[in-house]
């Protein structure tokens, strides 16, 4: 057995992830909270986009504020995480809950979903004017505030039940399992609504809204421990939200790290919706070879999260690893900049890739330090993680945006020659968000400077651990 238990510590991906406390197989199951997750995170951004745009004939404008508007709940993460950390059940359940209601509000919101897009598109009649721009809003908002739930109480049952040693190896499985449920979701989408209908919309988004309450309730069956609480107990008054927070940041240390969080996602994330055209518009790459883009980003971040959970697991400094990541991305996107005048295919795939190591070192390694950071006063793990989460996801949708805005600005300027004949080309406006992300990188790491000092070294203590096997790589 012992032998036995070597072999799979070694080959089984995440085996050192599992513990006493949170075996495999219910480390497995409560991971599947994050391939809803992923699932309703596929369709707001990226399938619903383009049906409601090309499909149903919905301006663009209309579509960007409905695609916006979960990110809108996303600062109200830190208070959701706060309410399970204090709620007050009769059994002791207190993160079960907030993912069961989560959960409800993400399929309720997937459930009404095809019909308010339809509306909004104009195939239904009706007599009530805005109806459709309302039903959808509603939508939208109620997917976004279940999947901001489910994941907040989530991450932090997670964190609950991890120990310290095998908690970084659970922070970098559940980012996979994210991966994992858009990309699976992502190919069966796209077959089944290969020739649109709309039954099939019907079908689909009702079929992930299915999908979502049954993953989630094997995910979060008997993963929490029964600790009966008395009336006493119950009836006491609760925590305030203001007083946590004010627990929270106390010394400095949480709001440094939701700063650097804030900044760097930014960073990572200005270019999201960039890369793609700057392939096909700026070095001429077809349609088939700027879709590698996407998996060349995955294998980076699935690269660093092997990095960040092995690291991690040996004692090694999360903040200097976000470091790391840091300088990554500052490398990635130098080489992005130089693919272009170099007119070289193989700098712009190979930036790619080091935007997704980067960013998959970064992300991972921040949420570790927000998990394990200590609890004082009234403030727990899930105020922690939902911290993170808020800073994170707000931080995306705006750089997304900005990103954006900032390319057609500049680029329109380029073009009508107001910055000389030297950057009158295509490529300024792409080349100066590059720059921008750049420059906030740096801001990132002058943040995240004096966060160094209060964890451990970047290099494990002990030098006789054992050699990297294929259970150190998350797929």
């Amino acid at each position: 057995m012992s032998r036995t238990r070597r072999i799979t510590g070694r080959f089984v991906p995440f085996a050192d992830a599992v513990s006493d406390t949170l075996p495999l197989g219910q480390l497995l199951r409560l991971s599947l909270f994050q391939i809803s997750v992923g699932m309703a995170s596929v369709l707001l951004l990226g399938t619903l986009n383009r049906v409601m745009i090309v499909e149903l004939s919905v301006a663009a404008m209309i579509v960007a504020v409905m695609i916006a508007l979960p990110v809108l709940i996303a600062p109200f993460r830190a208070l959701l995480g706060f309410r399970s950390d204090t709620h007050k059940s009769a059994i002791g359940w207190k993160r079960i809950p907030y993912i069961w209601f989560g959960s409800l509000w993400q399929f309720g919101g997937l459930a009404i979903m095809p019909f308010a897009l339809l509306v909004l598109g104009g195939d239904v009649y009706h007599h009530v004017r805005f109806a459709g721009e309302v039903l959808a809003a509603l939508a939208f908002l109620m997917t976004g505030l279940g999947m901001h739930m489910t994941q907040t109480a989530g991450l932090a049952l997670a964190s609950d039940r991890a120990t310290d040693q095998t908690r970084p190896r659970v922070v970098a499985m559940l980012y996979v399992m994210f991966l994992i449920g858009m990309g699976l979701s992502a190919l069966i989408i796209g077959w089944l609504l290969r020739d649109f209908t709309a039954l099939g919309l019907i079908r689909v988004v009702q079929g992930t809204a299915v999908a979502t309450i049954a993953l989630n309730l094997i995910a979060l069956w008997k993963q929490e421990s029964v600790r009966p609480m008395t009336r006493e107990e119950r009836a006491a008054p609760r925590p305030r939200f203001s007083d946590a927070w004010r627990d929270f940041t106390a010394g400095g240390q949480a709001g440094r790290l939701l700063a650097c969080v804030f900044v760097g996602t930014m960073a990572f994330n200005m270019q999201d919706v960039l890369l793609e055209p700057y392939g096909g518009e700026i070095l001429g790459l077809s349609v088939s070879s700027t879709t590698l883009l996407t998996a060349l980003w995955a294998a980076g971040a699935l690269a660093g999260f092997a990095l960040a959970g092995r690291r991690l697991a040996r004692g090694s400094n999360p903040y200097r690893l976000a470091g790391l990541g840091v300088l990554a991305g500052i490398w990635a996107f130098s080489v992005v900049i130089f693919a272009a005048p170099m007119a070289s295919h193989l700098l712009f795939f190979g930036g790619a890739t080091l935007i997704g190591f980067g960013g998959g070192l970064f992300a991972v390694s921040t949420l570790t330090a927000a998990m394990t950071m200590p609890a004082t006063g009234t403030a727990g793990r899930g105020l922690a993680l939902g911290a993170w989460g808020a800073a994170q996801a707000t931080a995306a949708g705006l750089s997304i945006a900005i990103g954006g805005s900032l390319r057609d600005w500049v680029g329109a300027w380029a073009a009508s020659g107001q910055l000389g004949e030297a950057m009158n080309s295509p490529a300024t406006g792409y080349s100066f968000v590059y720059h921008t992300e750049i420059g906030l990188l740096f801001v990132t790491l002058i943040i995240l400077g004096p966060l160094v000092r209060f964890a451990n070294p970047f290099t494990p203590a002990d030098s006789r651990q054992p050699g990297m096997g294929l259970a150190d790589f998350p797929t």
